[in-house]
This record gives C-alpha cells, sequence and structure tokens, in this order.
C-alpha cells in the first residue's frame, strides 16, 4: 500500500495527572492521524488507574489501529517500551512520548528513504525542541552532519557517540529485530537508557542514519517530566552523577545478555 507503513509507535503513559495531559495527549495522537503515510498500529502501554483506562477506551482515535495495554512491573519509560515493543506485530518500531509530536511527513520520509537504503537498520528525524510554553529550545540529531564529526556524513557511528551524547531516541524509527537481537532499553540505566541503546546498538552493526528533514518535535524540561525531574525537581542530579551516568553507559554497551535488560519479562 502506498499510504503505509509496517510500523508500530509505541506511545509509553503513567498516569493522567500531569499538567496539560489532555491537551499534549491529542496534539500527540494528532499528529499520527494526519500522518501522510499511515502507521501499521499504535501500542500504548500505561501503568495508570482506572481513570486513565476510561479517557483512553472513550478517546476518539479515528482510524488508528490501537493497542492499550497494562504494563504491571515497575513503572519506568525503558521497561513500558520494552513490553510494547515486544507486544508489537510490524517490521519497524518507534517511541512518540505523550507530549510530543511527529512531522505530517514524518513516515512518509522513512517510507522513501528505507526503500533506497535498503542496509539501514534506523532512521533518526531531526528534532525540534521546545519548552513547555513552546518556546524554540535547539535542535537535536543533527550533528551527525558536522564537518568531520561522522565517518560517513548523517551516519551515526558509535565513535560518534563517545564524542558526544545529545541524540533523541524519540521519533527513532528501528527494525523490531535489530532490537530483539541486541535486547531493549535497560532500566537500570537512570537518565542515560537512551545514550547506552544507541551506543549498543552501534556497537553491534546497527547502521544508524539521520534523515535530514525535520521529522519531530519534543517537549523538552517540561515540568514533572522525568528529565525535569532530574534536573530541576526532586531526583535532581549533581554534575559528578550525571558524568557517573555517562560513564555507565559506556561500560555497560558491551553487554546484550548478562545484564539488566527486560525485554522480555513475565508480566
Amino acid at each position: 500500500m502506498e499510504n503505509y507503513l509496517n510500523i508500530s509507535v509505541i506511545l509509553p503513559i503513567k498516569n493522567n495527572k500531569e499538567k496539560d495531559f489532555v491537551e499534549f495527549f491529542g496534539k500527540s495522537i494528532e499528529s499520527l492521524q494526519i500522518q501522510e503515510v499511515q502507521p501499521k498500529e499504535l501500542v500504548i502501554v500505561h501503568t495508570g488507574d482506572e481513570t486513565l483506562v476510561e479517557f483512553l477506551n472513550s478517546y476518539d482515535f479515528k482510524e488508528l489501529n490501537v493497542k492499550v495495554l497494562k504494563y504491571e512491573g515497575e513503572s519506568n519509560f525503558g521497561s513500558q517500551v520494552n513490553f510494547g515493543i515486544e507486544n508489537s506485530s510490524s517490521e519497524w518500531v518507534s517511541i512518540l512520548e505523550f507530549d510530543d509530536e511527529f512531522s505530517k511527513i514524518w513516515f512518509k520520509n522513512v517510507k522513501k528513504y528505507s526503500d533506497v537504503y535498503t542496509d539501514v537498520d534506523a532512521f533518526l528525524p531531526i528534532v525540534v525542541d521546545v519548552d513547555d510554553k513552546l518556546v524554540f529550545a535547539g535542535f537535536t540529531n543533527e550533528a551527525t552532519f558536522a564537518n568531520n564529526f561522522s565517518q560517513e556524513s548523517g551516519i551515526l557511528t558509535n565513535d560518534t557517540l563517545h564524542q558526544y551524547q545529545n541524540f533523541q531516541i524519540s521519533g527513532m524509527v528501528i527494525k523490531k529485530s535489530s532490537i530483539e537481537d541486541f535486547g531493549g532499553f535497560k532500566p537500570s540505566m537512570k537518565l542515560t537508557f537512551g545514550y547506552e541503546f544507541l551506543l549498543r546498538m552501534t556497537y553491534n552493526s546497527v547502521k544508524i542514519m539521520t534523515i535530514p528533514k525535520l521529522g519531530y518535535k519534543h517537549t523538552n524540561l517540561r515540568q514533572d517530566s522525568l528529565f525535569w525531574e532530574y534536573k530541576n525537581g526532586s531526583q535532581k542530579l549533581s554534575d559528578s552523577e550525571v558524568k557517573f551516568w555517562v560513564s555507565t553507559a559506556k561500560k555497560e554497551y558491551f553487554f546484550t545478555s548478562d545484564r539488566d535488560i527486560k525485554y522480555t519479562e513475565n508480566v
């Protein structure tokens, strides 16, 4: 089908009590509904209460094919995403956070690039970072195009990641088989789980290309979000703690089976 991509979008939610949840969620879902190339399914993984279940069951997702799954394990981003991937049924997967949005042409671009670059296992979008007031904060993932930064322009390598850690995994489109071969996200990797995941994928020769077009809008440092908590909130980390988690990621990524990766878990 011309307007179809064999992809499952994984959307993790803890609860619906966060500030402006309904407004953010609505814009996030709309960004899927208006895709010029439609995804195969949306997999929502939540750890919420009955009010969230009622909200999701009554929500008008229109023509989207939606699975709503409750994760009974420890409530954290990585475990919820792993559970959603495990229960997905597509060739490709992507992560959509409830306060973020896909560009209208993101899946269209992925389809075009994947048809041409058949050796690529994952595609990164150029991410527009905004704050919770939608004020522009910067771009992410564009660094692969910097002169003399990557060995091949637009390709994310393990060496590149050792030089520069600021890459966004939400919005990334990756083959499910690559995640199954080398493990999902490590819930034990506080703060740097995404960075460790990219290190592990590139170490295992998963080819990751950045598509040079805006593909994803990320709400950065929204109050009550995970990274806001680590930077400003009750779980605020010192500079030395941040360095510790970056260093830990660099030590952990070699391991795919003898470390805490809960891709497959009985719940």
